[in-house]
């Protein structure tokens, strides 16, 4: 059985770009990574992904879904020499801006590519936001916005990049893009286990830690199970607990962009987090 997504008539090839971030999340899952949705049929306007069976999950799953989203990030590196930071799945159509949000409203983000992390994050990712912010009905007051400019251009200035390379990461992991079934044969888990399966990817070569601090943000089953998990595979860097609010940055800012002043508070406590850094 397959699932017809729909696809906003005003934005006809988003449907080629989902399509094109599940192949490329999908390639490491023959070697141990995250299991992907997979792509039944893309076309302008038209998307039919597999259907899945929602099942209960546990903290054998949750262990497991750690490990495997650990080798999907690394896998990138593992390859060898990684594309820079910003770089967009092969298949992503050409000329065609990466997106961010809910598919009825879907932001354009930047396309760039740099070999900082820090300079990718502060020009593509929110610069477009902190300018539609500023265009819009909810613009920040004064002194909120000379913070998040601060924050942006600490960021940018590369004081907070650290020596990872750029990951192969889903880039909107909350916990509603993250489904659960019962795992294929296939996969080798076991008669009754049950696996992690992701859907509506902002996909790119980013930070790491960008997909671990969303599935933070609005919680997941199991989450200290997930990490365990993780840890286990690909141990992170001393002191990711404090680097938790600057990857929050900027799904928080995309919330108040899309949803309105309600998100403002928790994206200025992310910046002033940040900014302590």
């Amino acid at each position: 059985m397959t699932h017809r997504k729909s696809v906003p008539a005003d934005r006809p090839e988003a449907a080629l770009v989902e399509a094109a971030g599940l192949r490329w999340l999908a390639e490491p899952a023959s070697s141990g990574g995250a299991a992907v949705v997979g792509v039944e049929a893309a076309a302008d306007g038209l998307l039919e992904l597999e259907e899945i069976v929602e099942a209960r999950p546990d903290p054998q799953a949750a262990e497991a879904f750690g490990a495997a989203l650990a080798i999907t990030h690394r896998s990138l590196a593992a390859q060898g020499q990684p594309p820079p930071f910003g770089a967009l799945p092969e298949e992503h159509p050409a000329g065609v801006a990466p997106f961010f949000g809910p598919a009825e409203d879907l932001r354009d983000v930047g396309a760039g590519t740099h070999d900082s992390w820090g300079a990718f994050h502060a020009g593509e990712r929110l610069d477009p936001l902190l300018a539609e912010l500023d265009a819009g009905p909810w613009a920040a007051d004064g002194d909120s916005r000379r913070l998040l400019q601060r924050v942006r251009d600490r960021i940018a200035s590369g004081a907070l990049d650290d020596d990872e390379p750029p990951a192969r990461i889903h880039g909107d992991l909350w916990a509603g893009n993250v489904l659960w079934r019962a795992a294929p044969a296939e996969r080798g888990r076991g008669s009754g286990a049950v696996e992690a399966v992701l859907i509506d990817p902002a996909a790119h070569a980013g930070h790491r830690e960008a997909d671990l601090g969303m599935l933070r943000l609005f919680g997941l089953p199991h989450l200290d199970r997930v990490m365990q998990g993780y840890q286990r595979t690909a141990p992170l860097r001393d002191g990711v607990e404090d680097r938790v609010p600057l990857h929050q940055l900027f799904p928080l800012l995309a919330h108040w962009v899309l949803f309105g002043p309600g998100y403002a508070a928790p994206t200025l406590r992310a910046a002033e987090s940040a900014l302590r850094l």
